[in-house]
Order: structure tokens, then sequence, then C-alpha cells
């Protein structure tokens, strides 16, 4: 498929999706949404790739909503969307709206964070599974400078990794926030040097695609999401029944194989 305004490739097991409007610091766009959904389709049905990484092309990652956009509404041209396929109708219904259908991917996502990361920008990366950051990535969720709110789930998922004393200073004061201090509190997973990120992110998302099952990163990614609604007696009961189909799997019986025989593993993801 033809992309106007993001970049797709798969390079060894790894489909990196690219927001790709550089001239505006890769500002949210309707075509950009619906061409990002596309793609995480394509690598969800790719049979070959197993991890995806979101990243942004030039000096951004994503710095917002499209500004002409947000003037649209001002102005009252704003027209509401029109209603969006869920991406997994198996997923929970949380996981089903128009901004929160990461969790719904069956692959896990990188959001690897290149550059200023704010508002709608910021809310995409928190979806992601994972978040590594450059060191020239700043974060801002921007809203309260806007007049606006914690839009689209925020509210829910910025205290679940920073905290809630925390959370309520990112969307307060929506002050910039750097990259060594996103990773102190728990916003990214990693910061790592600008000149070798993309390098270093693919390494990483390559040694999930090559070395670990593709079946366990795809349950896993599933219990962790399903968890957040869940009660610790719930988790168990699910894990106890997720566990004892492992058990019977294909890659189960490889993993113990390719640790025995002392070999690298070909898990099938079945």
């Amino acid at each position: 498929m033809a992309y106007e305004q993001i970049l797709y490739r798969v390079e060894e097991r790894v489909a990196v999706v690219t927001l790709n409007r550089p001239d505006r610091l890769n500002a949210w766009t309707p075509v950009m949404h619906n061409e990002v959904k596309t793609a995480m389709r394509a690598a969800s049905d790719h049979p070959e790739v197993r991890v995806i990484v979101l990243t942004g092309a030039g000096r951004g990652f994503c710095a917002g909503a499209d500004m002409s956009a947000l003037q649209g509404i001002q102005s009252g041209q704003r027209r509401e969307p029109a209603p969006e396929e869920p991406f997994g109708r198996q997923a929970h219904p949380s996981f089903q709206r128009t901004y929160s259908y990461f969790p719904a991917v069956p692959k896990p996502i990188m959001a690897a964070v290149n550059g200023p990361c704010a508002g709608l920008g910021m809310v995409i990366a928190l979806y992601a599974d994972m978040r590594f950051a450059s060191e020239n990535a700043v974060f801002m969720t921007a809203f309260s400078r806007r007049g606006l709110i914690a839009e689209h789930g925020m509210s829910w998922l910025l205290p679940r990794l920073v905290g809630l004393a925390n959370a309520a200073d990112l969307l307060f004061s929506a002050r910039r926030v750097a990259a060594a201090e996103a990773k102190e509190i728990g916003l990214v997973n990693r910061v790592l040097g600008a000149e070798t990120f993309e390098t270093d992110v693919l390494a990483y998302a390559k040694m999930l695609a090559n070395e670990v099952s593709p079946r366990s990163l795809r349950e896993m990614k599933r219990e962790i999401w399903n968890a957040q609604f869940q009660t610790l007696g719930e988790a168990i009961e699910a894990a106890d029944k997720d566990m004892a189909a492992s058990f019977v799997s294909e890659d189960f019986k490889e993993g113990v194989a390719h640790f025995v025989e002392k070999r690298p593993p070909t898990f099938t993801g079945k």
C-alpha cells in the first residue's frame, strides 16, 4: 500500500512505522491516524512480523494534533468522526476505541521517541507497550495550555506509569519533561544516545523478534493489559488457564528443545 504521511518497512521480523511529516514535527492528522491503523493491521496480519516499532521522521516524534484541526474545532467546523471498526473484536471493550486500540494489536509495540512528544502524540506513545527515548526527547501533555483536558484515557494511563502525584504534575503544569526525568519517573523504559538511537532501538526489537517466543509475547501482552481490569485472584485464575494451553504449544516444545540442545530457537508462534 502507498502511504502519504507515514513510512512502513519490515526488517528482520520487525515492522517499523514512521510518522512522516517532519516539517510539522509529525503533527497528527486524520490521514496519519488512518494510515497508522492500516499499518498496524498490516503488521498484525504479516506472519513474519513479530515486533512493531513506532517512531517519527526528522527531529520529532509527534508534536500533537495538527493545529489546523484545532482551529477548525474553534471555528465550529469540526465534524464528528465516523465510527471505526474495532481493531480486535476479541479484545477488551476499552481497547476498541479510536485511540486505545494499541493494546488490541497482538504484537508488542515499542514507541521510539526520537524528539518532541506532546499532546496527542504523548497519548499515542502511552498506549504503546514500551517507550524508548532518545536523549533529545522531550515530553509535554500540553492540554492545560490549550484549555483542554486529559483526553483519550490519559487520566487512566499516566498514573499507572508514573503514579498519581507525578501524573497530576505533568497534566496540570503541561511542563516540558526531558528524557532523563522521564526515565526517572517511569514514563520511559530506557534513554539512548541520539546518534545511535534507531540502531539501538532496532537491536532490542530484533532481539525480541528472533530470540523469544512470539506466542509468549502475544499471550503476555494480552495478560498484562487485561490485568488492569482484574483483581489479583482473577489474574491468577486467567494465568492458570493460559499456562495449561502453553504446555501443549509448539513454542513450549521448542523452548525446551533449543535450551537442552544448546542452539538458537526456531519458534513458530504456535
